[in-house]
């Protein structure tokens, strides 16, 4: 008589590194020490981080999110989001007298510099991104008459340059690195003469988390990723995951948005969070996961991370400014 078969065993491979970047954790602060010093409310323009959760939870405290600097009244403090803005936007907070603090993630500064290098240098420059990315907005905005932006290796054969000799390529941060190693390799191949920026465009935190990822998915009948919608990284995850080797792979905000009939015949299930993503976000995922039979967890690190950023310079004077009267 043939025994039935032992149930596959239930555990959770948990990612680490996962959820929040320095830049992320820096931009956050941000808004926190911005409404412990001023009170609300402070304005903040467009997501300060592409997390719902993030969002809501300072909206709560007192912030603000708005589009457009036109929409903060004249005089109000702003907070400029953690993607970085172009040149412009500085200006029009300037004409409307705003108090601004810049929140954008040193990592997106050094490519807004680079983008501003090369111009000065008359180079036709190819920023890899996704159109309409508010970083990519940002970057464009600080050389618009030379950068085009290239979305992905299908979108290689459109670019058009003045001088095939004189091309340079930068990225969106944000990005999967398969996907831009693929579209510089294009790029290359029309313009063999194409210089590489001085130094790695795609987030630490990125390539991290992709990693990771890369290192389960194989061994992952369902790979969950706790992750906005609008978060690039996050979805970039779920892509990586799916083409690594995970039978099935979701982004979901939170726990409540998990699928059951997910589970069914599962035995290993995949966990990672975008770096946009706070902690208990992933630990409510967890909690949820072993209710129903996954309290298993293994923890797999691919790398540390010990990168922090100091907040920034204008909230550090406007603490200074505030002490007096304390």
């Amino acid at each position: 008589m043939t025994s039935p078969a032992a149930p596959a065993r239930r555990r959770v491979l948990l990612a680490a590194p996962r959820g929040y970047c320095a830049g992320v954790d820096r931009a956050v602060q941000t808004v926190e020490k911005a409404l412990e010093l001023h009170g609300a409310p402070v304005y903040v323009r467009k997501e300060i981080v592409h997390n719902q959760h993030v969002v809501a939870t300072l909206r709560e405290r007192g912030a603000i999110f708005v589009d457009e600097t036109d929409e903060v009244p004249e005089g109000s403090l702003v907070v400029f989001s953690a993607h970085g803005v172009a040149p412009v936007v500085h200006t029009e907070a300037a004409e409307r007298s705003l108090r601004t603090i810049d929140a954008t993630c040193p990592l997106v500064t050094k490519v807004h510099n680079e983008a501003r290098r090369f111009a000065a240098q008359d180079y036709d420059i190819l920023l890899i991104g996704h159109e309409g990315h508010e970083e990519v907005i940002g970057t464009s905005g600080e050389a618009p008459e030379h950068i085009h932006l290239v979305d992905g290796p299908d979108d290689v054969a459109n670019v058009q340059v003045r001088n095939p000799e004189h091309v340079v390529w930068l990225s969106q941060t944000t990005l999967s690195v398969d996907e831009t190693v693929a579209t510089v390799g294009k790029l290359r191949e029309r313009f063999p003469a194409l210089v590489d920026p001085p130094s790695d465009d795609i987030c630490y935190a990125t390539q991290n988390r992709q990693v990771a990822v890369k290192q389960m998915a194989g061994q992952c009948d369902l790979f969950l990723v706790v992750g906005s919608r609008n978060s690039s990284n996050s979805v970039r995850l779920v892509e990586v995951a799916r083409e690594y080797g995970a039978k099935d792979a979701h982004l979901i905000d939170h726990a409540g948005e998990v699928d059951e009939t997910w589970l069914d015949g599962v035995g290993t299930i995949g966990v990672s969070s975008g770096a946009s993503v706070p902690e208990v976000l992933v630990r409510g995922l967890l909690e949820y996961l072993a209710e129903r039979g996954f309290g298993d967890v293994e923890e797999v690190r691919s790398a540390e991370e010990t990168l922090l950023f100091s907040l920034p310079k204008e909230l550090r004077g406007m603490k200074e400014q505030r002490r007096p009267g304390a």
